[in-house]
């Protein structure tokens, strides 16, 4: 398995643009298939999941490319409605497919879908949802196979707002007959721009970013062109990374009211941050400061896919700081090997208590998962010595080239291979 190699301590600096969002990227792909033909889609990432995604739309009968960020996908050919379970369990957000596949062709096969172990995440709302349009669903081991004429609109309330059931059921909704209004819905927004592609494709839905959203359904939807907005967390683990190493970086391309709750956080910490438009300037010239208490919770508020990074940055600060966790159970994975590299962390339950040291040492530590990586790199780059990030594929879900990334900001960052020649310099 290919591992990350990090040369620590020193400030990060300079100026990126921030890719596509791999939250917004992914859906978007799956509702691709409700309208036939030719869809191509801008500022989307060269990441695992999206290569899992594109391949098991080519296995339905799609034809797709990746050239740079731009996707291509013809959906004219597809022809089938059974997604492989080899591929579904390589990746949660398979689950979208459901949605468009069942309202394009009447059925979707579909298994148990894979992803990070960071806790339990059920499919309940999804079905649930779905059986609600009309759809009548079979459960069978892992597999779920789903069967409806035409879908018909209705009122549906979401007990908890499930960004992926908010998504799937807003697809599915796109040409049911009549009108759907989901209460409850999250408001993430990747929600927003799942919504302008829709609408783009001649969806009639309004309410994306609010806890209401209302679709009339059409009978038909068109192809089009359309460029997926950055990856918030992304940016994210980027700024998180320049206050941790007390360097100064500049992002571009960003959307700095997608990340509020995080400038927040960091302005609490004592990180300069200026905005203006689409671009972020982070400082951070001495020892940050304790943040007596974070909780992460669904959008608007801190999200759980920056937890594991912001608590490097706690982990530096002068200070106790307390991190709660209430989206999943499993999202403390990263505190062991952070302890190992000189961290001083303890949990309890879904609470992380964290005394702020002076340093990190670098160590041989593993990625467990996507943000448990990153927060580990983060976390390499701000040490002493050397660290090296086992596991590195977890990473590769979310970061297009995270190495790469690192090193136009100065960072001492390469990949091996096993059995590749290092062509880092």
């Amino acid at each position: 398995m290919d591992k990350l190699v990090i040369e620590g301590g020193i400030p990060l600096s300079g100026t990126i643009r921030i890719h596509g969002a791999k939250n917004a990227a992914l859906p978007i792909l799956a509702a691709s298939l409700l309208a036939e033909g030719v869809h191509v889609l801008r500022n989307v990432p060269k990441l695992l999941d999206i290569e899992t995604m594109l391949a098991i739309l080519d296995r339905l009968g799609c034809a797709t490319g990746h050239a740079g960020d731009t996707v291509t996908v013809d959906t004219s050919s597809v022809a089938t409605s059974h997604v492989p379970a080899e591929l579904m369990r390589q990746m949660r957000s398979s689950i979208f497919l459901m949605g468009p596949l069942l309202s394009r062709f009447g059925e979707v096969t579909i298994y148990q879908p894979g992803g990070c172990a960071i806790g339990e995440r059920k499919i309940d709302l999804h079905l649930e949802g779905l059986k609600a349009l009309g759809a009548e669903i079979t459960e069978t081991g892992e597999q779920i196979s789903c069967r409806a004429g035409r879908l018909v609109g209705c009122d549906i309330h979401l007990d908890y707002p499930s960004v992926g059931a908010t998504e799937n059921l807003m697809m599915a909704a796109a040409t049911a007959e009549g009108t759907t209004v989901i209460t409850g819905a999250a408001r993430e927004p990747e929600i927003q721009d799942l919504q302008n592609y829709l609408n783009r494709m001649g969806a009639r839905i309004i309410g994306a970013g609010t806890d209401t959203i209302t679709i009339q359904g059409v009978d038909r939807l068109t192809p089009c062109e359309y460029e997926v907005i950055p990856d918030r967390i992304v940016a994210g683990t980027v700024m998180i990374a320049a206050a941790a190493t007390r360097g100064n970086v500049v992002l571009s391309g960003t959307n700095a009211g997608h990340l509020s709750s995080l400038i927040h956080v960091l302005r609490r910490a004592g990180v300069q941050i200026a905005v203006c438009n689409d671009i972020i300037e982070i400082g951070c010239m001495g020892r940050p400061k304790a943040v007596d208490r974070i909780v992460t919770s669904p959008y608007p508020s801190f999200p759980t896919d920056l937890q594991s990074q912001i608590m490097v940055l706690l982990a530096l600060a002068d200070g106790f700081s307390v991190i709660k966790e209430t989206v999943f159970e499993g999202r403390f994975k990263h505190v062991e090997e952070m302890n190992r590299m000189g961290a001083d962390i303890s949990i309890d339950l879904n609470r992380a208590f964290i005394r702020g040291v002076r340093r990190l040492y670098g160590a041989t530590v593993e990625a467990t998962d996507l943000r448990a990586g990153a927060a580990l790199v983060i976390a390499g780059l701000a040490a002493q010595g050397t660290t090296v990030v086992e596991q590195a594929h977890h990473i590769d879900r979310g970061y297009d080239g995270i190495e790469f990334l690192f090193r136009k900001l100065g960072g001492r960052i390469t990949r091996k291979v096993p059995g590749a020649v290092d062509l880092a310099n």
